[in-house]
């Protein structure tokens, strides 16, 4: 599905959406102030939330880790990207990044929950100059994810492939040969984006919420400082300083909040919802035992 093709049938996508199971894509959409998610999805977040009051600063923070690494992969004169794992349409997304800096940008889309593919008109509003595009696709299927990327990338230039909090939803059997086919097929002076759960980062609270949200469906594969590396050094990868460290410590700045806290409403911000008042939330008062996700980025020599 590309920027001008027609929009998914409606019926036809409803019918394969269940709502009654949390998604981690709509459970992330909860944490960033979206409103494309479901009961189940909120249930899910609220637990994660009870295990960890403050565990909202890791997604949005890890969110604008995202930002940062791609801004700085387009002002290294990158102009494409594949970002795998995409999640709901949300505030700055990869093509308005990349393109904001270079307007010629293209951008590839891949993820698999159907109510992303409902909302991805919304990723597909490239600039004149540039272009994006949508594949439906499993990132344990690295082959049709190149195969479709190819209609909009060139791979014999350089990519920048982002695998943002989605590694951890498969095994390790999988994940490490789903990068190096992915890294394999992209040409020298492409970049790799990362970002996956920690075990040893607050490994209490983080044991928390993987238990709350396997309770609700699915699991996530927590991964050692050691671990995360290897996606760098199995695939010869130069790596970024600072290395691979929680994603608030990755080249930090002044983070982006979300719109709503730069004007609270103190009548709501006092409300009974606290999975609610999160979206009200400064998040630039962020210490180490808030986050437990790591990030890094490296490049293909």
């Amino acid at each position: 599905m590309g920027a001008d093709a027609p929009a998914p049938d409606a019926a036809e996508l409803r019918e394969r959406i269940d709502t009654t199971k949390a998604h981690p894509a709509r459970v992330y959409d909860v944490f960033l102030g979206g409103k494309d998610n479901y009961p189940a999805d909120r249930e899910a977040a609220a637990m994660a939330l009870a295990a960890n009051p403050r565990g909202y600063l890791t997604v949005r923070h890890n969110r604008d880790f995202m930002r940062r690494a791609v801004t700085l992969a387009a002002e290294a004169g990158v102009r494409q990207f594949l970002d795998v794992g995409t999640g709901l349409p949300t505030q700055a997304n990869v093509h308005q990044i990349a393109q904001g800096i270079a307007p010629d940008s293209r951008v590839v889309y891949v993820d698999n929950d159907p109510v992303v593919l409902v909302h991805s008109q919304a990723l597909l509003t490239s600039g004149p100059k540039g272009r994006t595009d949508y594949i439906e696709a499993d990132l344990r299927d690295p082959d049709t994810i190149l195969e479709a990327a190819r209609r909009t990338l060139d791979l014999d230039r350089p990519v920048a492939l982002v695998l943002a909090a989605v590694l951890h939803f498969i095994e390790d059997d999988e994940a490490y040969p789903v990068v190096e086919r992915l890294l394999g097929a992209l040409a020298p002076g492409s970049y790799l984006v990362l970002s996956n759960v920690s075990s040893d980062l607050n490994p209490e609270q983080v044991g928390q919420v993987t238990k709350a949200f396997e309770e609700r469906g699915f699991a996530m594969v927590r991964r050692s400082r050691a671990q995360v590396e290897r996606f760098v050094t199995d695939n010869g990868l130069e790596l970024l300083e600072p290395g691979v460290v929680p994603v608030h410590r990755w080249r930090p700045e002044e983070v982006v909040d979300l719109p709503e806290a730069a004007e609270p409403d103190p009548e709501f911000v006092a409300g009974p919802d606290k999975l609610d008042r999160t979206r009200y939330q400064p998040i630039n008062d962020v210490t180490d035992a808030d986050v437990s996700v790591y990030g890094v980025m490296a490049r293909k020599p």
